[in-house]
Order: C-alpha cells, then structure tokens, then sequence
C-alpha cells in the first residue's frame, strides 16, 4: 500500500466518524494524490448537499465500496499503475455536480544497492563507494546519501524531471584511512514528495565493510634501488682503479709532468760549455 494511502483512509474514517448524522459537509479527501506503484488508494467521494442522488465514482479502474452513507460513499480503487483522473459525480436539487482526483503515479525506492569497488585494501589506497536505487520515479526530490558510520562522505539530490522509472547510481572515489575498518558503509534514499501533495519515503542500504590493511613494502621499488646502488659503486671502482692504474704507469716512466720539466732542466745545464 502506498505509504501516505494509509493516511489517507485514516482521515475518511475520522471523517466518517465526525460527520455521521449531521447535515455538514463530510471529508472530501485531497484533489491531489500520490500512490506508489501498483498499490492501492482510498477514496471518499462526497457530496455537496446531505440527500444526493446517483452519487457514484468514474474510474476504468478497479473499484469496491467499502462503506456509504447519505452524503459520501468511501471506495478503494486498486492496481494503479500509471497516473489517472477520477471523477466523483452526484446530484443536488436536479444540478449534476462533480469532484476530480487526479492520481500521480510514483516508483518508491524499494532498493538500496551498496557497491564498494575492493572489500579489502591497504591504507591511502583509492578505492570507489557506489550506491544504486533500482526503478525509482519521479527522480526530481530523490537524495542519496553515502555514509560511513554515522558520517556524511557524499551526497546528491537529483534534479531530472523524468516520469518513468530509471536506475538513480551515485559514485564517490575517496582514500582509504585506517580508521574505516572500524566503520560500517552504507547508502539511504529519501524520496520528498511533499511538495506534490505527498510525504516522505525513506530507504536504507545493507551495511557494508571495509577491511583497512597497512600498506605492504615496494620489493621492486627496493631491487631497483639495490640495483642503482650496485651499478654506481662499480662504476665507482672502475674509474678508482683508471685513476690509480695511470698513476702507477706514470711513476714508472717518470711522466709527471714536474719531473719531466726538471729532467730536461739538468740537460740544458749539462749541453752548455764550461
């Protein structure tokens, strides 16, 4: 049963009781209904004077008459599956009369899907939250909330204008901190409808966990550091043994470029006559 069909046989009733008897004008109940899909809506189709005649309701619908009196007749109309408009007809004092109920057809959130991209992840790691409501109708007044804990991470109310029913999918991408394995996930739809003449429709996800791990060690980042290590202490040594291997040869041959110069010093000294 549609959620606020519920008040609105709680009100007939009520009316009925009020109005038994006296010659007042009995509840007429709202112009303007809202019923979920496939349910059912109570109707109490009143007149304007207290004796009327062929008070009945027009409707392809399925109908029962669940109680009348002299002035008002209550009928629940069933299967309502897309907006429709009833008529409410009677007569007083010879003068046809009649009343409109216009239905709006809505799809509830009857489904909350929760989605987390990894069950399991290391600390600072990028993982997504993705909430999905099944068929939902009107989308306009449709928010959905993520939540970790009692914690607001996301939310968004939709703006589409949409009749028919379509999948509402809302994504987050958010790191992962330590203390989220301490918390449980979830989604809630709220659906506002008050301002069609409705209420408010409220749903809410299975919990979900998420297991938090601390991050584990980049072996190949580590071999390719030991790598870069190694290749420039070879390095290193290569050019270490050049420098000492030229080193050596010059001792030997007496290159050093002081020596040479004090060799061919004591030459010249040598060549010139006494």
């Amino acid at each position: 049963m549609s959620p606020f069909g519920g008040w609105g046989m709680l009100a007939a009733f009520l009316a009925m009781l009020c109005c038994q008897g006296s010659g007042e004008k009995a509840f007429e109940g709202p112009e303007h209904l809202m019923v979920g899909s496939g349910e059912f809506q109570m109707i109490n189709c009143t007149a304007s004077c207290t004796d009327p005649t062929n008070l009945i309701l027009e409707t392809a619908l399925n109908k029962t008459l669940l109680e009348s009196q002299a002035q008002w007749k209550l009928f629940q109309v069933y299967n309502i599956s897309k907006d429709e408009e009833l008529l409410c007809s009677f007569t007083c004092a010879g003068k046809q009369e009649m009343k409109v109920f216009n239905i709006t057809v809505f799809y509830p959130p009857k489904q909350v899907l929760l989605t987390l991209s990894h069950t399991s992840v290391a600390v600072g790691t990028l993982f997504t939250i993705e909430c999905r409501v099944p068929a939902v109708a009107p989308l306009e007044g449709l928010t959905v909330t993520l939540l970790r804990g009692t914690e607001i991470l996301h939310n968004q109310t939709f703006e589409e204008t949409a009749p028919f029913p379509h999948d509402a999918v809302v994504t987050h991408h958010t790191t992962a901190h330590r203390e989220d394995g301490h918390h449980n996930f979830s989604c809630e739809a709220q659906m506002d409808l008050r301002s069609r003449g409705g209420g408010l429709v409220h749903r809410v996800s299975d919990p979900q966990r998420l297991e938090v791990k601390e991050p584990e060690p980049n072996y190949q980042m580590v071999i390719m550091a030991i790598v870069i290590v190694l290749l420039l202490l070879f390095v290193t040594f290569v050019f270490l043994c050049f420098v000492f291997s030229e080193k050596w040869r010059r001792g030997r041959t007496g290159h050093y470029p002081v020596q040479a110069a004090w060799n061919r010093l004591r030459r010249s000294h040598r060549a010139q006559p006494l």
